[in-house]
């Protein structure tokens, strides 16, 4: 262990990982050292040489080379990835695909609509996160419809919503559940006390969304073809690295939790690269100075006490079986889509769009014929190009 350098220690080929002594949190410039990072891509550099490649599934292309393709399901990883020029760096064999990591983004036009309709319902005050309001319905948006009158407010968090909630009694508070296993917990808080305190007027619209599922639905599609994932390192700090086992044993992808500095990513790839190179497939832990082998039992205790698995709708992957999350029949007074009825038959996907091949790594932005023409961060056509973990936003502002 390199005191000067806590939190990463040398492994036996020379190359920085993960430290297994007690974690540090407030040491993220080591995990942006440009030593580490450049003995990383040279040991992926070198993999090439030894014809690695061959140990994942290779995929050729149309010049006849063969190369890997690692998907990365976190928005946040995405715009590291981008910001960083970290896939500009990589061997050519080896491609950095985004997936569905983008809440705002893979939530289907349909539940925005109904939110949308919602905050224009007379009496009802809409909460939000700030991702949301730019985001495009089929109609309007959320930013029209306050412009047009709908009491919308920003808010930082659930209890924010909440305070609303406290401060107008004569009025319904809608907060717009949007987020994957990592936001949820907080919304459960917040429900909970909503009915302690008996604040009946304080509802949600809950699109929430499940990480594993929705890994294991783009594993079986046939048109999805790819190596290994980079799993998140927020969401699986919440539900753990075993949550990730039952896609690596039954489709044989190795999974790697990451952080989101460059060494982090850099350091995971080899991860997963050792475990193609081994003939594994199995779920290991990079971001360990975040992730608990347990996760957070607390926070998964209290997601489940107010919410139970649904079937949900994500933008490009359809409806997944239990993959979202509903109130609980004892928390149904709170259920903004039971308590307001909204007319949503007429939504429908962005003219022009293909967020949802972009969610799904069919597409990258470039291919869209959108993208930073009549779709730019100033008037944005799909929910990739608002959010600031979305893909189309990413390529952007780092990558044109």
């Amino acid at each position: 262990m390199d005191s000067s350098r806590p939190g990463i220690s040398t492994g036996d080929a020379g190359l920085p990982e993960m430290s297994r002594a007690t974690p540090r949190l407030d040491f993220v410039d080591d995990f942006r050292e440009s030593a580490d990072a450049i003995r990383l891509l040279k040991s992926l550099t070198e993999r090439a040489a030894a014809g690695l490649p061959a140990a994942g599934r290779t995929h050729a292309t149309d010049g006849g080379a063969t190369e890997l393709k690692v998907m990365e399901v976190c928005g946040t990883h995405t715009m590291a990835i981008s910001r960083h020029g970290i896939r500009q760096t990589l061997p050519p064999w080896l491609k950095l695909i985004s997936g569905p990591g983008c809440p705002v983004c893979v939530t289907a036009n349909r539940d925005i609509d109904a939110f949308i309709e919602m905050a224009q319902l007379p009496g009802v005050i809409a909460a939000t996160f700030g991702d949301m309001l730019k985001v495009p319905g089929t109609r309007t948006g959320l930013a029209e419809a306050r412009s047009s009158g709908a009491d919308v407010r920003v808010v930082y968090s659930t209890l924010d919503a909440l305070q609303i909630a406290r401060d107008n009694p004569g009025r319904r508070v809608v907060f717009f559940g949007v987020g994957f296993e990592t936001t949820a917990p907080t919304v459960a808080a917040a429900l909970i006390e909503a009915q302690r305190s008996g604040l009946e007027n304080f509802l949600v619209h809950s699109v929430h969304k499940l990480v594993p599922p929705a890994l294991a639905a783009l594993c079986a599609s046939p048109e999805m073809a790819m190596d290994a994932f980079l799993c998140p390192g927020h969401v699986s700090a919440i539900i753990g690295p075993d949550a990730y086992r039952p896609v690596a044993a039954e489709h044989g992808l190795p999974c790697v939790i990451a952080g989101f500095e460059p060494v982090d990513i850099l350091l995971s790839l080899n991860m997963i690269m050792d475990q193609l190179e081994a003939g594994k497939a199995g779920v290991a832990v990079q971001y360990s100075r975040g992730v608990r082998p347990q996760g957070n039992p607390a926070a998964m205790e209290l997601l489940y006490s107010v919410f139970e698995p649904c079937d949900a709708d994500w933008r490009g992957l359809g409806r997944i079986p239990a993959s979202g999350l509903m109130l609980r029949e004892e928390f149904l007074p709170h259920d903004a889509q039971k308590v307001l009825e909204v007319d949503t038959g007429y939504s429908r996907e962005p003219r022009g769009c293909i967020c949802g091949q972009i969610l799904t790594g069919r597409k990258r932005p470039p291919e869209c014929g959108l993208f930073a023409g009549e779709c730019n961060p100033d008037h944005p056509v799909g929910p990739c190009m608002v959010s600031s973990e979305g893909t189309c936003a990413a390529y952007f502002h780092y990558e044109m």
